[in-house]
């Protein structure tokens, strides 16, 4: 789990914050770090020297902080391109796009990777997160089980406790606890009113949690829209990583 990472480099801050996240990841994990930056065909983008630098910095920066990495150049679409390197990967680490409109909170890049790569996403927040209290948007549906055995075996591994998160009472409830309860992970279960998303960003910001896993559902076809579990609203309300698995 976590033990090879990906992180795309456009030279945002975004994708700055990115790079934090993997490298407190990575120490947590004893990951490999794999910076890569893609240089669009079309366009201006970055000069190829703009690139060697940015890649070097991010090199460094990794180095410094005592993990292992390997920097990747290549030349297309970032989308298609970062796609196809997570599948070499574990999981892969972007920077929040669309802060102030839902329309494009997930983004073009992230979409792609979750229904052309099908690797865990880790949408970052602004500060690097410890990621120890963990909350799941959990509504029995089979993504969201996936979520769910992620979060697991993340907190099994951190000693954490996960806040399982569903806003009506619904059997699906019933099963989360069970499959925690068979893995020894300590949880607590919020059964909130209202909307799904409104729930999640409650909850959340009353228990003080870090991070929160999602399932993505993923429609048929390439150009096929990605729905997060109602992430998309908590991507608004609040700012800690979201980990999306599909």
């Amino acid at each position: 789990m976590f033990t090879r990472l990906l992180i795309g480099l456009d030279g945002s801050p975004s994708a700055d914050e990115a790079l934090e996240q993997a490298v407190m990841l990575g120490h947590r994990f004893t990951s490999r770090l794999v910076v890569a930056h893609v240089k669009e065909t079309h366009g201006r983008g970055r000069r190829a020297s703009d690139a060697g630098e940015l890649l070097q910095r991010a090199q460094e920066r990794v180095k410094d902080a005592g993990l292992v990495v390997e920097t990747v150049l290549k030349h297309g679409d970032p989308d298609a391109e970062l796609a196809a390197l997570a599948r070499d990967v574990d999981t892969v680490l972007v920077g929040r796009r669309g802060r102030s409109s839902p329309a494009d909170v997930l983004g073009k890049t992230v979409t792609s990777l979750i229904r052309i790569a099908e690797r865990t996403v880790i949408v970052c927040a602004s500060k690097p997160s410890p990621m120890s209290a963990c909350a799941v948007a959990y509504d029995g549906r089979e993504t969201a089980q996936r979520a769910l055995e992620l979060v697991a075996r993340f907190a099994s591994v951190t000693h954490s406790t996960v806040h399982v998160i569903h806003a009506t009472i619904d059997p699906a409830v019933g099963e989360a606890e069970a499959m925690l309860s068979l893995q020894g992970v300590a949880y607590v279960t919020h059964i909130e009113p209202g909307t799904p998303g409104a729930a999640v960003a409650r909850v959340i910001e009353r228990t003080q949690c870090d991070a929160l896993f999602a399932g993505a559902h993923v429609g048929s076809g390439r150009r096929s829209d990605v729905t997060v579990s109602h992430a998309e609203e908590i991507l608004l309300h609040t700012d800690i990583p979201v980990v999306i698995q599909p």
